[in-house]
């Protein structure tokens, strides 16, 4: 099967600007695009193919069609489910401090899987921050009296950030992206949010915008992060583009690359590579790319090729 160049599902949240549009050539009639779906056969946005043999087709249809274990390789075969969801998202405001359920919780309360994610930021304005977990370890009652007295914001780790800077939000991690932050996030392939505030907004429909209070509480780690802010593996420049290993867990392997003239990739029977790019533009073997385009590489479709001068991220399960 050819690699399939993949059309990003937009969506319009409140909280969500133009970047998408004018940075990335997101074609949309929405006055906002918070989120650009990159790679996604979720129920609540497909990808669908453009151009060649199976244009127009969802992803999930082909996947469907061909076997799991063929197009997405037998690494797919340890999940009920297509594994990943990938996203551009472009906060022109806050979004709302939320959490996560893990496999467990979300099985048995919201049908699907947990939501373990990382964040890579591309790109943040001089005072952009992220709320990343909490200051000190509190309790769980602790919490809710926080968020119910409207205090939340005084427990929580704020975290100035800059373009390149990695976050691995473990499900049960309180977060949120604050304005001026534009961010690939690589997330397990579920929907599952609990707002735990919101900074008093109201939807499109005029309402203040729910809470989930009791599941968060449910869910939530109330105590600082693990995991350190900064991707795993140190730059390895070979010449021809620059290699950083972002993100390796048992849920997904992700790569930053810097493409200088050109670099030479795979897909074995293992996984499909997903890519993602961020910047530039190029070619992936004969097919050019410009920034903010979406590819799959099918399992076992073997060596291709990318050139040209650009900033791609790569995913594989």
């Amino acid at each position: 099967m050819d690699i399939l160049k993949l059309k990003p599902v937009l969506k319009d949240y409140i909280w969500g600007g133009e970047r998408l549009k004018k940075d990335f050539g997101f074609e949309s009639g929405l006055d906002k695009v918070a989120e650009g779906w990159m790679l996604s056969c979720h129920k609540d946005g497909k990808n669908t193919v453009i151009g060649g043999e199976y244009d127009g087709k969802t992803l999930d249809s082909i996947i469907e069609k061909y076997g799991k274990e063929k197009i997405v390789g037998t690494r797919s075969l340890d999940f009920p489910y297509f594994p990943v969801l990938i996203k551009l998202i472009d906060a022109k405001d806050n979004l709302s401090i939320q959490v996560h359920p893990d496999n467990e919780y979300a099985q048995k309360v919201e049908g699907e899987f947990g939501k373990t994610e990382i964040w890579y930021v591309l790109d943040a304005e001089d005072d952009a921050q992220l709320i990343y977990g909490f200051k000190n370890e509190i309790t769980s009652e602790e919490f809710k009296d926080a968020i119910e007295n409207n205090t939340l914001t005084d427990v929580l780790n704020c975290v100035k950030v800059k373009k390149g800077d990695l976050f691995f939000i473990e499900a049960g991690t309180v977060h949120a992206i604050g304005k001026g932050t534009l961010i690939a996030e690589i997330q397990q392939n579920s929907n599952s949010t609990y707002r735990v505030y919101d900074y008093g907004r109201v939807g499109a429909d005029g309402k203040p915008r729910e809470l989930h209070i009791k599941k968060a509480v449910d869910v939530s780690v109330t105590k600082p992060p693990k995991y350190e802010t900064k991707p795993m593996g140190n730059p390895e420049d070979n010449g021809n583009y620059v290699s950083t290993l972002l993100t390796e867990c048992d849920l997904f392997t992700v790569y930053h690359y810097d493409v200088k003239k050109n670099i030479s990739l795979n897909t074995d029977e293992k996984s499909f590579n997903h890519i993602l790019v961020v910047d530039g533009c190029g070619k992936i073997n004969e097919t050019e790319f410009k920034k903010g385009d979406s590819f799959f590489v099918p399992a076992n479709y073997g060596n291709y090729e990318i050139s040209g001068k650009c900033e791609i991220i790569i995913t594989k399960i």
